[in-house]
């Protein structure tokens, strides 16, 4: 198979139309796509990536009334979400409508339902004019992909199309809400934090164990690239082998690293955290130092993101 590269959203969409898989910008991460209503369509997506069934799609939507497509009842929580956080980096649990099929959901009797805020995201998902499920769009376990050539270094010759666009501005995927049952809870940090989501609803919980099986990327091997990951609070001064290091302070030999990497923000660490590891592997480094971070705003969402890399390995 050949993998076409266009910037055109409607030639992207006709692969959706078709019962196909595309890839597509977001402003989180690039995902890989299918029509939502079509189980044989959506199995070539877990069929392209080497995704585990038992691991739910996103659904994502270009209007609101997709979302009625999509979801049997909308609670005030989630009304209130969506007011302040749709279109954006914001995935709200709910209880399914009939027409999803069980291989989106992996059985579950809710789905997750996000409107992407990148305009040529929501142009793509009007030309597809159905609601499109997509995870990243990288093969299971790898760092998310921020840019379509690191789809392609995942899924060339694997899927038909990827639709071309800037790197992902906020570089970590969407936060999960659930709002099906009673109290919203937070199963997956992202991109929007706590007290944002807070300053909205503000009996929200924050992650519980029972539940995370509802969320995407929260129960297999996720985010991790080839090297070890190993977290500190300081970079080590005379590291081993082909070392390198991402954090906000820099260390004191940085001649010591191979790859170095010291964002001036969490907001800019989070941006740079699956590129640089993509980088990493593409330069046989056998050993990523990554500075922990508090977790306050993204970086409750940064350090899920490492703490899950490092134990992959």
């Amino acid at each position: 198979m050949t993998t076409l590269v266009t910037e055109s959203p409607e030639e992207a969409a006709s692969f959706i139309r078709s019962g196909g898989i595309a890839a597509f910008p977001t402003e989180t991460v690039y995902g890989l796509g299918a029509d939502a209503f079509d189980a044989d369509a959506v199995r070539k997506v877990f069929e392209a990536k080497g995704r585990p069934a038992d691991n739910p799609l996103i659904v994502h939507v270009a209007d609101a009334e997709q979302i009625d497509l999509v979801v049997d009842t909308l609670p005030g929580s989630a009304r209130a979400l969506m007011e302040h956080f749709f279109p954006g980096a914001l995935t709200l649990v709910l209880p399914k409508s009939n027409r999803i099929p069980a291989i989106v959901t992996a059985g579950l009797q809710t789905v997750g339902v996000r409107m992407p805020g990148l305009p040529r995201t929501l142009a793509f998902l009007g030309a597809c004019g159905r609601p499109v499920a997509a995870p990243s769009a990288n093969r299971s376990g790898r760092p998310s992909p921020t840019t379509w050539e690191a789809v392609l270094d995942d899924l060339d010759g694997r899927i038909p199309c990827v639709l071309r666009g800037e790197r992902s501005r906020v570089g970590l995927e969407s936060t999960v809400v659930d709002c099906s049952t009673g109290t919203p809870v937070i199963l997956r940090a992202g991109a929007i934090s706590v007290d944002l989501l807070r300053g909205v609803v503000s009996t929200i919980e924050g992650p519980r164990s029972d539940t995370i099986a509802r969320s995407p990327g929260m129960r297999h091997r996720h985010y991790a690239p080839q090297a070890h990951v190993v977290l500190v609070r300081r970079a080590p001064a005379l590291p081993s082998g082909r070392p390198a290091y991402i954090g906000l302070e820099p260390p004191l030999l940085p001649d010591a690293y191979r790859i170095l990497k010291t964002p001036a923000t969490k907001e800019a660490y989070a941006y740079e955290l699956f590129d640089f590891m993509r980088r990493c592997d593409a330069e046989h480094v056998d050993v990523i130092y990554c500075q922990e971070v508090d977790a306050e705003g993204v970086g409750l969402a940064i350090m899920d993101r490492l703490r899950r890399a490092a134990a992959a390995h």
